[in-house]
């Protein structure tokens, strides 16, 4: 069994229902949510919005490899109706946004996926609920 830690963001819609029913299909089509952060609600970061941001970022108990997690979770972004991460490389409004944060110890960087996520340092709405679920980060 490998951990993750998930960064779950959006700001369109009913932001708390959209957080809901995200952590409901990740429990039930990723593994056992271990623990999960209170929201943490931002602006947007990388494009101009009117609507903030709201947050989470929880930790999981998977049997799924990084590269199947990846999958499950854009399953999930598009069940939600969520249509592209990015246009051109502009970020925009969304209904979710599910980004792997860590994964077990692992560093990899490829097309697809990188880890530890490149944003992480940089990101207070990943950082601030990522150290309320763990202190050691």
């Amino acid at each position: 069994m490998s951990v993750a830690y998930l960064g779950i963001g959006t700001n369109l819609g009913d932001k708390e229902d959209n957080l809901r029913f995200a952590l409901e299909n990740i429990e039930g089509q990723i593994g056992k949510i271990i623990s999960c952060s209170v929201p943490y609600a931002s602006e947007a970061w990388g494009f101009e919005s009117e609507n903030s941001f709201l947050n989470i970022v929880v930790s999981i108990e998977t049997q799924l490899a990084p590269f199947d997690l990846l999958d499950v979770t854009q399953k999930i972004e598009k069940l939600m109706g969520r249509e592209n991460k990015s246009v051109d490389g502009v970020y925009s409004d969304r209904i979710i946004d599910i980004d792997i944060l860590l994964y077990d110890n692992i560093k990899m960087n490829t097309d697809r996926l990188i880890l530890p996520h490149p944003g992480l340092k940089d990101r207070l709405f990943f950082r601030i609920p990522l150290k309320e679920i763990n202190p050691d980060f």
